[in-house]
This record gives structure tokens, C-alpha cells and sequence, in this order.
């Protein structure tokens, strides 16, 4: 029997750390946290001072019978969860519901899991630090505090099941006000002069530093150049560097991995914490970018033997985020000497990620050489400018080069190479000279990653609550990630080549985004009730100052209670005011003008089932319906645009004796025939389609469909075999069940199916559950 018992939060933790530790050693796991606030009015108490009442969550009531046992046996315990505030609650809760006595309970932290950060982590134990406990504690009220009220009042004021939090509905303002800003924004055009010339049989790119406003001057400036001699005036050589950036942060990680690996925040915290778990890299929750002094001489150990001394350069990062903990570490792999792991796909990619930015960020700078030549034009002052980059010495850009959100504005700014041979008072001989028209662009659309860094930014949010946050706002309809198809624009494009001057005008497609973040309607109207009458609540500055303020408690400046005390008062008389204010009053329709054909009001509203517009005031009986498309707004869907809606649904015609009719609903575009629902197309119109397309559409999914139906059985045809995207399995009612190795799809036995439903657990609410049949 062990004599020490140590508790961690995952069993894959409690997997690897019972590796390292003797027979002496037993590693169990609480899954999580054991206790949170109940559900109702009863879990604060209020009047007394904001006392909590928690209580053993359901799921985990088996879990601490178990340790309770085990604590029985054990003449030491080691509270092992992880080294932040949420980490530190769990030890707490933990102690609390076994009922712990301070002489053989110890809480140790690490923030790598190897045999020497858990050996020392025993050997120097600690207390659970109650100012961590608090902050975390804070949070999470402040945060039910600010839902349970401000949740009724949306409900009542707006639509049923809607839901607010301090950070979520502060993200979402973002989104919106992104969202808005596009809409307004004004493109100005001006023309961008290029020119490419021969030298020896190698072309040289060049431009003219200054844009022009219009299109007279950018076509006065090129016929001016029509016969002119180009000559080299001036060539200047600069040495230059470039610098890595430092070891990941979460912030950063999600940012990068985004980028690089095109993974979602959530995703790549997943991934992560796999590996974590694993022992393969440091705690993934930080906002510090220290690395220890060991990681720090491992890296140089490792640099110096892959790439020599020269490659070198040890450096200390320190943070600019407020409020973070510098004696945490950055994210690192926890040996330098593994350039690479086992592990699934997603696993070794994002390691490789996290190995190539904290070994990188401990080498030596990238020395580079620029060239600039100044080209004269024999009959302009004006000139045009060429300029290339040469890596001398390649330092960290051996390993890795960080990748940006930013859009190169077009190809010709992206990084140039180097230039051909040239010297001074050299003649060029000119190919071509290009005026282009450009446009100017709003600031894009938040992606996941860059939603967390402007979060970051504004210290808004930590690195435990990223992920969560823009999960959330998701899953509640306020946002939704999707792409979105670009419309055609025209331009102008001037040209001189062969001593002829052109002008043509060409197409170019604008405002395509791929998995940017949109608000939905719902989130506008929500977002403009909460501005209006609680501006403290999604405030930006009053939204950071909390979290300032939660880390004055971690580090015991201040007290809990009196922080919440200080917010809820001002909060809570606001939510009575506003349980005054009218429905009508709420911001959530628009009168969009008359229709010509019945001479009724065309209004665009919140529905029950999502935005549409309507023909008729609320009290016409004869009142018509329809849904907007995706991407149109309540605040600016014009007239005409509304009008065309109730063209849908209509009918294309007749197929096998049975009506195709086209419309819209939740899901898009569709087409209904025999009682069954057909996706359009993305680049299908549903006021545009034909019948002979909506056929095909039809004749389509049904062979998709025969050849997703592998079998059914008689006994009971609620049993279904079908093929899916990961290959065939067992569905029976609204549960799928996994076809086991070796078992082949098509000749399974009504019996053999049944006992592989009787095997596997259906999730339901929370708890796993056999499948009854």
C-alpha cells in the first residue's frame, strides 16, 4: 500500500507522473474541478458578503468516494493541480471536500512534467496559497453575477435563452464594431507605378515611392516617361538585422498555430495540453516569455551541437503584459534535444512549432545586407526606386521566421531578392511601366487568433480564459466563423512598353475572407441593449481595470469581497432600472419603407427562429414572412433587397409527379422535393436556379445517399450501417456506436450489432450511459 498519495487533474498527468515516482507513490486524478456554484439564486449569498455555496458536482461524486478511500490508506497527500489560480482552487476544493488535515497535506507545483520538476516539487512542498484561491474565487462570482442578472433581463427584453458574461459579451462588441466599421468604410482608389527593366537578361523591379490620387495624373506621369532615358544616380548598401521573437506565450501559440497550422484557438489548446501531459512541453497556460536558466543552457547545449557556436546568442525576454507572472516560463519543449516526438499528426506539428520558436528565440540575430538604387528619369525630376535584401548570415532564420496577420497590400510588396549587377551612371533599358489603380482597405475581420491578441492587447481576459471565450460566443449564435465569397470589382491598368502607351481595364475579386469571425444579428441587437443601459459591464478600460484588479487579490493587495462588493452595488441598481424598460423600446427592428405592390410597411426584426422581414405591421392579420440570407443585417438590408426575399419560397416545376420548390432556412438554400431537403450550391443562386440544375441537385444527394446506406435490418430498421466521413459505423436512433477492428461493415449479424450498441456508453447530459436496444 502507498504511503503518499499524489492528486492531479487528468489521468493522462497522473499517467506520466506515476512514471517517475517509486512503489512508495500513487498518482490519482480528480478530472477536473470536484465542486462549482449550483445552479439558482442560492449559490451567493448576497447579504453575506458574498459567501459562496458550492457543492460536489454530479458527475464527480463517484470520483471523491474513490479518493476518499485512498486518502484513508495514504499518511501524505500532494495536492498536484496545476501552478495557477484555477490550479490552485482545485487543491483548494479538494482539501475542502476530503477533509484534509494541514500536517500530511502539501501542495507542490511544477510547471514541467519531468522526473526532475516533479522530484523537486516533492522535496520543496508548499501551502495552498488562499490569495490565488480568492482571485480565482472573485472571478467566478463576479462572472455568475454579472450572467444570472444580466441573462433574465435579455431574456425578457429581447429573446428567451439569451445569455451575457463580463468577457464574452466584451469580445463580441469587438466583432460587432469591426463588423460596423467595414460596413461604413469608404474605399479611395489612387495608382501605384511599377516598372520592370532588362539588365543583361536579369529584370530589375522598381517604383515610384508616392502614389498618385487620380488616374489624369498617373497617365500624365506615364506618357511623360514614353522615350525617356533611365539611368542608375545612386546605389547605397546598408547593413541590416533581424532579430527573433521571443518563446510562445499562450497568446502567441494560439496566434501562430493559427497561422501556420490553420488551427482554431480551442484546437490548439487541446493539442497542447496533450503534450503537456505527456511531459513533452511546459504548462501551456502563461503569459510569461522568461525562460529558466537550465532551458536556457540546454538550448545553447543543443544550437551549439546542430548548428555550431556560431549560431548563438543567449537572451532574456521580458514580458509587456500587465499583470503577468515572470517567474512562470514561457511555452518550451522540456528537452531541447528532441527536435521531434511521437504522437498523432496534429501532436508532432504543433511541437515542431513550439521547438523552432524557443530555440530560435535563443539564437543569434540574421544579418542581412540592403541595397537601394535610385533611378533618373531624363524627363521628370521624379524617381523610381529598386531595392533588394541579401542574408549575409542566416542566425535564427536557419530554424524559424514568425508569421504576421497582415496582408501584403499586393504581390509586388512582398520581400524582394536580390538585385542584379549595377553601377552608377548605368542605362536601363526599360520592358514596361505600369500605373495601377489600388484601393484602399477597412480593417479586416477578426480571425479567431487575432480576436485573442487584440483581447491581449486591451488586457482584456487571461490566458485560461482565451479559448473558453471565443468557444463560447460561438456555441450562443452571437458569432459565427465562416468564409465568405469576394465580388467582382473593376480597375484600370496603364502601361507603356515598346515606346506605346495602353489602357485597359481588367476585374479583380474583393472581400473574400476565409474563416473570419462575423456577428450575427442577434449579437447587434444584444450588443447595442447592453451599451445603452450597462456600458460599465462592456466597457473596454473598466473591463481590464477587473482584471487588474483580480491580480491585486492573487498577489493579497486586496480583499475579495470588498472588489466585488465595489462592482455589484453600481451593477445590480442598473439591472433594476433596466427592468423598466419596454420591449418595444429594444433596438431590434427597423422600418425599411412601403411596398409598392400592397402599400404596406416592410419591416426587418428579430424572429423567433432568427432575422426576417415583413410585410405588415404586427396588428395586420395578413401579415407576410421571410428570412434573410446569411450575411444580410437588420440595421442595413435596404428595401429592394427585402422585397426580393419574398420572391422565396417558389416553385421550379414538377419532378416525378412531385413539386421542387426553392427557398431559404436556417441552414441556407435549399431545394424541397418529396418531403426531403437538397443544399444549393455555394455559387447557386436560389432565385436564379433552373429546373434541370435543381434535378441534377436532387438526382445527386440520392446517390450520395445510396452509397452512404451500407445496410438495415427488419427486426428493427432504426438500426442503420452507413459510411461516414471516418468510415462505416452503426446508427441507431440519434447515438452513433463505432464498428470495432476486424470487423467488416457488410456482413455484420443483426446480433453482432446489437451487442457492439449493449457495449459502448452513450453520452447523455453529462454522464456516460449504456444504450438500452
Amino acid at each position: 500500500m502507498s504511503k503518499n498519495l499524489v492528486i492531479v487533474e487528468s489521468p493522462a498527468k497522473a499517467k506520466t507522473i506515476e512514471g517517475y515516482l517509486g512503489k512508495d507513490y500513487k498518482v490519482a486524478s480528480s478530472y477536473g474541478h470536484v465542486r462549482d456554484l449550483p445552479k439558482g439564486d442560492k449559490a451567493i449569498d448576497i447579504n453575506n458578503r458574498f459567501k459562496p455555496t458550492y457543492e460536489v458536482t454530479a458527475d464527480k461524486k463517484e470520483v471523491i468516494k474513490q479518493l476518499k478511500g485512498l486518502v484513508k490508506d495514504a499518511d501524505t497527500i500532494f495536492l498536484a493541480s496545476d501552478d495557477d489560480r484555477e490550479g490552485e482552487a482545485i487543491s483548494w476544493h479538494l482539501k475542502e471536500v476530503l477533509k484534509l488535515k494541514d500536517e500530511n497535506t502539501k501542495r507542490i507545483v511544477f510547471r514541467e512534467i519531468t522526473k526532475n520538476a516533479i522530484t523537486k516539487a516533492i522535496q520543496n512542498p508548499r501551502n495552498i496559497d488562499i490569495d490565488l484561491v480568492n482571485a480565482q474565487q472573485a472571478r467566478r462570482i463576479l462572472d455568475r453575477l454579472v450572467g444570472f442578472e444580466l441573462s433574465p433581463i435579455l431574456w425578457k427584453k429581447i429573446k428567451t435563452g439569451l445569455s451575457a458574461g463580463r468577457v464574452q459579451s466584451v469580445a463580441v462588441r469587438l466583432i460587432v464594431e469591426r463588423e460596423r466599421e467595414i460596413e461604413k468604410f469608404n474605399s479611395k482608389s489612387s495608382y501605384k507605378i511599377t516598372a520592370i527593366f532588362d539588365v543583361k537578361g536579369k529584370s530589375l523591379s522598381a517604383e515610384l515611392p508616392k502614389k498618385f490620387e487620380t488616374r489624369e495624373e498617373a497617365e500624365a506621369f506615364l506618357k511623360k516617361c514614353l522615350g525617356a532615358d533611365f539611368k542608375i544616380e545612386n546605389l547605397e548598401t546598408k547593413p541590416g538585422k533581424k532579430s527573433p521573437a521571443p518563446p510562445f506565450t499562450t497568446s502567441t501559440l494560439q496566434q501562430e498555430a493559427s497561422r501556420k497550422l490553420y488551427f482554431s484557438v480551442a484546437q490548439t489548446m487541446s493539442v497542447a495540453q496533450k503534450l503537456y501531459e505527456a511531459g513533452k512541453i511546459t504548462y501551456m497556460r502563461t503569459d510569461s516569455v522568461n525562460l529558466s536558466e537550465d532551458a536556457m543552457q540546454s538550448a545553447k547545449n543543443e544550437i551549439n551541437s546542430a548548428y555550431g557556436p556560431d549560431f548563438h546568442q543567449a537572451r532574456k525576454f521580458t514580458t509587456k503584459t500587465e499583470g503577468a507572472q515572470e517567474a512562470h516560463e514561457a511555452i518550451r519543449p522540456t528537452d531541447f534535444s528532441k527536435h521531434e516526438i511521437s504522437g498523432d499528426r496534429n501532436e508532432q506539428r504543433l511541437y515542431e512549432l513550439i521547438w523552432k520558436r524557443a530555440i530560435a528565440s535563443q539564437m543569434a540575430d540574421a544579418k542581412l545586407e540592403k541595397t537601394i538604387a535610385t533611378i533618373g528619369i531624363s524627363t521628370t525630376p521624379e524617381k523610381l526606386v529598386a531595392s533588394g535584401e541579401v542574408i549575409k548570415f542566416e542566425g535564427f532564420l536557419k530554424v524559424y521566421l514568425e508569421s504576421t496577420d497582415d496582408e501584403p497590400e499586393d504581390e509586388e510588396s512582398e520581400n524582394k531578392g536580390l538585385l542584379p549587377p549595377l553601377n552608377v551612371g548605368q542605362l536601363l533599358d526599360l520592358i514596361e511601366m505600369k500605373g495601377r489603380e489600388t484601393f484602399s482597405r477597412p480593417a479586416p475581420r477578426y480571425t479567431e487568433a487575432s480576436l485573442v491578441k487584440k483581447l491581449e492587447e486591451m488586457g482584456i481576459g487571461r490566458p485560461s480564459t482565451y479559448a473558453p471565450t471565443i468557444s463560447t460566443i460561438q456555441k450562443r449564435d452571437y458569432v459565427v466563423k465562416e468564409s465568405k465569397e469576394g465580388t467582382e470589382r473593376k480597375y484600370v491598368e496603364m502601361k507603356i512598353s515598346k515606346g506605346q502607351y495602353s489602357k485597359t481595364e481588367k476585374t479583380e475579386i474583393t472581400g473574400a475572407d476565409k474563416n473570419k469571425l462575423f456577428p450575427t444579428n442577434m449579437a447587434m441587437v444584444v450588443n447595442d441593449f447592453l451599451v445603452e443601459h450597462f456600458p460599465n459591464v462592456i466597457d473596454y478600460s473598466f473591463t481590464a481595470k477587473v482584471e487588474k484588479e483580480f491580480d491585486d487579490i492573487a498577489h493579497g493587495g486586496q480583499d475579495w469581497q470588498d472588489m466585488i462588493g465595489n462592482f455589484y452595488g453600481k451593477f445590480h441598481k442598473r439591472v433594476e432600472e433596466t427592468a423598466n424598460v419596454a420591449r418595444a423600446d429594444v433596438n431590434s427592428s427597423r422600418d425599411l419603407g412601403i411596398d409598392p405592390k400592397s402599400g404596406k410597411n416592410v419591416i426587418a426584426r428579430l424572429g423567433r427562429f432568427g432575422p426576417l422581414v415583413q410585410i405588415g405591421d404586427q396588428e395586420d392579420e395578413d401579415k407576410q414572412f421571410a428570412s434573410m440570407k446569411k450575411g444580410q443585417f437588420i440595421e442595413n438590408i435596404t428595401l429592394e433587397e427585402a422585397l426580393e426575399l419574398f420572391k422565396l419560397p417558389r416553385d421550379l416545376g414538377l419532378f416525378e409527379d412531385k413539386k421542387m420548390v426553392v427557398g431559404v432556412g436556417k441552414f441556407g438554400p435549399y431545394i424541397r422535393h418529396d418531403n426531403k431537403f437538397v443544399s444549393l450550391k455555394k455559387d447557386q443562386d436560389p432565385l436564379g436556379i433552373t429546373e434541370e440544375e435543381a434535378i441534377q441537385l436532387i438526382l445527386e444527394k440520392r446517390e450520395a445517399d445510396e452509397k452512404k446506406h451500407i445496410k438495415t435490418f427488419e427486426e428493427n430498421p432504426e438500426i442503420q450501417i452507413l459510411n461516414g466521413r471516418w468510415g462505416p459505423y452503426i446508427k441507431f436512433g440519434k447515438d452513433n456506436f463505432k464498428i470495432p477492428k476486424g470487423k467488416e461493415a457488410e456482413s455484420l449479424t443483426y446480433d453482432e450489432t446489437l451487442k457492439i450498441i449493449e457495449s459502448q456508453p452513450v453520452k447523455k447530459t453529462g454522464r456516460f450511459t449504456k444504450k438500452k436496444v
